[in-house]
């Protein structure tokens, strides 16, 4: 019987890699033998004498390496060892990685059901991406039109009515969580059981008591808001990053503490409505992942928004003073008190398995509770595989759903994909905006890359001369022996947008040199990747508009 083979192979990066694979591949029985380096596959027909081990012999010793095999024909085959149970796959929450899940394995002929004990469609659409975004954009025009940068325009902002604010985005929640979630479950055949879901052994899964099996299963119960042990703050009334989003009634102060992404973006919501805002960061600095330089503009534009910003200050007790709220800050060896009308602890996530019974199934998890996982998002038990918000990988709503994918398939066909994290962007949805992709200076330094970097200013974009709005920087980082790409950074508007054409760069092992020659239209934001490719080689400030 001949069967067609889909091989992923990382390290192919030009025209004769295409040929050492192919010949490989070849020798180890494929026929009919297509491969494209760009996309990073092989394809062939399998006439019965396949043999991977072989083929992963031929390439032993090059920079090529099969990172996993799929047959169409297999994924029709039933899963191994599924047995007398309910379901294929059981899986535990109903967020992006538990649909991502779903639909993957019913594309694969498998049963599937989602246990969900609250409400369906997990953090993104309900309390995270979907509702901060569906608020931060009108925040964001009150602001611009209190603030018009052009002369000749004058512009004004009315009143706020956060209420209303609140309820045009509780509507747009309402029908995401029904067309891109519930919807489904119907159009895939997926069951829901409502309820809470707990490991009895390491096979074994009890909902409400009720026993429900499975001959495989994938935890996705993702992560919700940690605060850290502060005197006095269980006793304080203080908002997470879910109940600042339901608030109607904006505050004239406001305290944040945490700097990092959600920090940042809810702060500076409330700070663009009207409220008067103090973020108070542990680390050295705002944005404390980024490059140190987006850090130090983004730090400069708040303050030149009206914030105060507290970098290196431990929060060590809060209280209430009246209707007030205040908290104790530990800064530059004294203590200062602040003062506001809410305190929004912006401090992180944490994992969801404390009441899932992980230590029964012989799931181990990380200090902070998160499931470690494999590349091929396994756990240490082999029937049970996790992914998305509550692993050990990055909490973004996109990993999260390709995580669910690649761990279904993996889980019922044994199909060896993993989870590639080079290219992953993340982007944080301030304004201007901030937005990264691969290594930055420090790691690709500690990963023992020889490094050159650039840095470009706004004020050198046409864009941003155009917009009147020189606030941000573009960042490359590029290893010097080779000119390769390995990492860009972003802060500008429309950075989330930007930084895609530096993924693409990075996953096709691009070099500043072939990003500085490549076409990018004139008098948009993107044009800023091939300036600060050229600030390798020229000093941009001295060409002419669009010169190569």
């Amino acid at each position: 019987m001949k069967n067609r083979i889909t091989i992923d192979v990382k390290g192919m990066t030009c025209d004769g890699c295409e040929g050492h694979v192919g010949d490989a591949l070849a020798e180890a029985g494929l026929d009919d033998l297509e491969v494209d380096w760009r996309r990073g596959l092989a394809s062939g027909t399998d006439s019965g004498g396949f043999d991977v081990a072989k083929a992963e012999a031929g390439l032993e010793g090059s920079n090529y390496e099969i990172v996993s095999v799929s047959s169409p024909t297999a994924e029709n085959a039933p899963t191994e060892d599924a047995g007398d149970h309910d379901y294929d796959l059981l899986i535990l929450g109903s967020g992006s990685a538990a649909f991502a899940a779903g639909i993957k394995a019913r594309d694969l002929g498998a049963t599937v059901a989602i246990v969900e004990k609250g409400t369906i469609g997990g953090t993104c659409v309900n309390i995270g991406c979907v509702p901060s975004k569906a608020l931060l954009r009108p925040a964001e025009l009150y602001h611009q039109a209190g603030h018009s940068p052009f002369p000749g325009v004058e512009t004004s902002a009315g009143d706020v009515d956060l209420g209303t604010l609140i309820a045009s985005k509780d509507e747009l929640v309402g029908v995401l969580r029904q067309e891109k979630y519930a919807n489904l479950l119907d159009v895939y055949d997926i069951d829901l059981i409502k309820g809470t879901a707990g490991f009895t052994g390491p096979n074994s899964v009890e909902v409400d008591g009720r026993p429900v099996t499975a001959g495989r299963f994938l935890i996705s119960t993702g992560a919700s808001s940690w605060v850290p042990p502060i005197e006095g703050l269980d006793e304080t009334e203080y908002l997470t990053s879910t109940t600042a989003l339901e608030l109607t009634e904006l505050p004239d102060e406001l305290i944040v503490v945490g700097a990092n992404a959600i920090g940042l973006e809810l702060g500076q919501l409330f700070a663009h409505l009207g409220s008067k805002v103090t973020w108070v960061e542990a680390l050295a600095r705002i944005a404390p992942f980024e490059e140190p330089e987006i850090s130090v503009l983004m730090r400069r534009h708040l303050k030149d928004e009206g914030a105060s910003i507290h970098e290196g200050a431990l929060a060590k007790a809060a209280g209430k003073d009246g209707d007030r709220v205040w908290l104790d800050i530990e800064h530059e060896g004294s203590t200062v008190r602040l003062h506001a009308d809410q305190l929004l602890m912006a401090t992180g996530r944490r994992p969801n398995t404390a009441s899932l019974g992980l230590e029964a199934a012989g799931v181990e998890v990380d200090p902070r509770g998160a499931v470690i996982v494999d590349e091929g998002l396994a756990t240490t038990n082999p029937l049970v595989w996790a992914a998305g918000d509550v692993t050990t990988t990055p909490q973004f709503v996109y990993v999260a759903a390709a995580s669910g994918n690649i761990a279904a398939e993996n889980a019922l066909r044994g199909a060896g994909r993993t989870l590639d994290l080079r290219t992953m962007p993340r982007v944080t949805f301030t304004t201007p905006s901030i937005a990264s992709v691969g290594l930055t200076e420090a790691a690709a330094r500690e990963a023992g890359y020889p490094v050159m970097t650039s840095v470009l200013p706004l004020s050198s974009v046409p864009r941003a001369l155009v917009n009147q709005d020189t606030t941000g920087a573009v960042k490359l980082v590029a290893d010097e022996a080779t000119g390769e790409l390995l990492g860009a950074h972003v802060l500008a508007e429309g950075a989330g947008d930007v930084i895609q054409a530096a993924v693409v760069a990075l996953n096709y092992h691009a070099t500043v040199d072939e990003i500085a020659a490549m076409f990018h239209p004139y008098l948009t934001m993107a044009e800023a990747l091939k300036l600060a490719a050229q600030t390798f080689n020229k000093d941009v400030k001295n060409l002419s508009c669009c010169a190569a």
